[in-house]
């Protein structure tokens, strides 16, 4: 089988290999080693290292800056960009840049909407104007052409195409939930060779959705890493429950954790049954684990699964 990029990642996957990938949330500060600290307890964890751009919507250290940090310090990053922040010269300029510093793993994402950083303790930019230039199907598109066809979205020319394994992510439980599928098969057929999805804990309607990808032939034509946020509280549940978009949390699940007299340590064994859980149903190729400013649980948990150590290839 050719191969677009060659990452790792990439090479996992075309190998039947169960994939992992984990999240490196970039620091509100050009600090460095926070990024390497959080590289020192994740390396050799897991086949890439997702660097977020602006999560819900709050300035933080460039996901390209983020993951050359990354790359140099032996991870293999996954750069995200998003359609909130950038116009369609910036997004290409950017993805350029991202090439000619070594980064191969591409994820397209819309972005957190610019009201979403105005929570808790954080003022945000509520005020600030959202681009959306092109929407992530557009731009897994864009990145696709540049990649295979060595052309901008303009019609120009590159002087040489980049390489790029191109992910996208997938909210298979979002409102409304009949079209979720649908959309998916638009980023498909746009040129994902992977897909990250939204926070899973039910998983039974999580089911549900896969097997209509299933059915719809999607799983033959790109790689589903289904998401996992280990659960740290009953409060972190509702919270997500309530104000997560597409994240859908059983009732029993929130009521467990909140009965829990070690909600952390439950928290591990709910992540560990729901790695297990998802690893069973058909078309899932891999889990995309996170443990948000959590990085030190998750070493026991990828071991713990049965996940560690990753695969050569």
């Amino acid at each position: 089988m050719s191969l677009h990029a060659g990452t790792k990642l990439e090479k996992v996957l075309a190998a039947g290999q169960f994939a992992l990938t984990t999240e490196v949330g970039p620091p509100r500060g050009p600090d460095v080693e926070e990024v390497l600290k959080k590289a020192e307890i994740l390396k050799g964890m897991a086949d890439a290292y997702n660097v977020t751009d602006n999560q819900t919507a709050v300035v933080r250290m460039s996901s390209i800056a983020g993951s050359k940090i990354l790359l140099d310090a032996g991870l293999e990053p996954v750069a995200q960009m998003t359609c909130r922040d950038r116009n369609r010269i910036a997004m290409q300029s950017d993805l350029l840049g991202a090439s000619a510093l070594g980064l191969k793993n591409i994820l397209a994402i819309s972005g957190d909407h610019q009201g979403a950083g105005a929570s808790g303790k954080l003022k945000g930019h509520p005020g600030a104007k959202g681009v959306y230039d092109v929407d992530s199907i557009q731009l897994i598109n864009i990145i696709k052409n540049m990649r295979d066809e060595g052309v901008q979205a303009g019609g120009d020319t590159l002087t040489s195409k980049p390489q790029f394994f191109i992910g996208a992510a997938w909210t298979p439980l979002g409102p409304p939930i009949e079209f979720r599928v649908l959309r998916l098969a638009k980023k498909v057929a746009a040129g994902a060779d992977f897909i990250q999805t939204q926070a899973v804990y039910d998983i039974k309607a999580f089911a549900e959705q896969m097997a209509k990808a299933v059915d719809m032939g999607l799983t033959e034509k790109t790689a589903i890493l289904p998401g996992l946020i280990v659960p740290r509280s009953a409060g972190m549940l509702n919270y997500m429950n309530k104000n997560v978009p597409g994240v859908v949390v059983p009732q029993e699940l929130i009521d467990r954790m909140k009965a829990a007299s070690d909600p952390q340590a439950e928290g591990v064994k709910v992540t560990l049954e729901l790695i297990e859980q998802v690893r069973e149903l058909p078309g899932v190729k891999g889990v995309h684990l996170q443990a948000i400013e959590a990085e030190e649980l998750l070493p026991e948990i990828i071991n713990q699964a049965g996940l560690s150590p990753r695969p050569e290839v």
